[in-house]
């Protein structure tokens, strides 16, 4: 089995909200697309393949590439060099669940010419760090290209609607072609905030949900954080709606990429079972569990601390 994730890597400084005495503690580690990949190595099934497709700034190249050999199921082969720095995220957190964003060096989007030798995968997963990862172009040259083979496309939102400000803060703003984005894929994920400002249009979710699985989309996921998330499934133009509760955990908590986390988790267990409601359930508790590290720099513990928890359901072996 393969598996190929497309999207933005980025050096992520997160800024957590002020302790009792008035004092914030910073965290410097990789984000963005490391999250993706590092959960995916620790939770797909052995033998599985993971083919990361994305830049990396010639500072980092050396040290970004090291750090993969922790995890052999991933091939680096798609990594590439660029001159230019790193994309740079400072998050500045007032609480565990509001932040602000500033991104600094975006970087060019990954070309279609890159992504294409990889596409002989059984799942392709995109993942809008930045929003500018890939250009819609060339998403419609992934979609042509896997369409015969019926390689499912895993699509998370993440920044696609974010703009950016003189003063690289983000700010939401309408997708005015939120529909051609979401068209013919197998499984959206965004969150609560960024299903709200997709479109110019007054925000109701079923009414998202049933205008984006006309689109032949069959998976609208909304997460929302510590509450858990839905998945709007099209069943034979029915509209399922399958809730999961969220999961309840102790100590302090660090929101920062759970929802990389979610969607990697969720294509793992989709390739094991092919059953979307048992992805949904995984993703919600494998994503829980990586709000109570800190960064990525502890990354390699998330499979441990899954397995210890009981959190991996029946069939699936990280």
């Amino acid at each position: 089995m393969t598996i190929t994730v497309v999207g933005h890597l980025c050096l992520d400084v997160i800024h957590h909200p002020p302790q009792s005495n008035g004092q914030q503690r910073e965290t410097r580690s990789y984000g963005g697309i490391f999250f993706t990949v590092a959960t995916l190595a620790n939770v797909v099934e052995p033998g599985t393949t993971i083919y990361p497709v994305f830049g990396v700034g010639k500072n980092e190249f050396a040290e970004f590439m090291e750090r993969l050999r922790a995890y052999p199921k991933v091939d680096p082969s798609g990594i590439y060099k660029f001159d230019a720095p790193t994309n740079e995220v400072h998050l500045y957190y007032r609480n565990e669940q509001q932040r602000t964003e500033c991104s600094k060096h975006i970087a060019e989007p990954v070309s279609f010419k890159r992504i294409k030798p990889y596409l002989a995968a059984d799942m392709v997963l995109i993942n809008m760090v930045s929003g500018f990862d890939i250009t819609l172009d060339t998403l419609d040259e992934v979609r042509m290209s896997v369409r015969e083979q019926h390689v499912p496309l895993y699509l998370d939102v993440h920044s696609l609607s974010l703009g950016i400000n003189d003063d690289f803060t983000r700010v939401r703003r309408p997708l005015t072609d939120w529909r051609r984005w979401l068209f013919w894929l197998h499984a959206v994920q965004m969150n609560e905030e960024e299903a709200a400002g997709l479109s110019v249009e007054p925000y109701n979710e079923e009414y998202l949900a049933k205008q984006a699985t006309a689109l032949n989309l069959p998976v609208l996921i909304i997460t929302r954080g510590a509450r858990g998330c839905t998945a709007y499934i099209d069943e034979r133009n029915h509209l399922a709606r399958h809730d999961v509760a969220g999961v309840a955990l102790e100590g302090p908590l660090d929101a920062t990429g759970c929802g990389d986390v979610f969607g990697a988790a969720y294509c793992a267990q989709y390739l094991a079972s092919r059953d979307v409601r048992r992805s949904v359930e995984f993703a919600n508790t494998v994503a829980a569990f990586n709000a109570a590290i800190a960064g990525s720099t502890e990354t390699d513990r998330l499979a441990k601390f899954t397995i210890r928890r009981r959190a991996v359901p029946s069939g699936v072996t990280p």
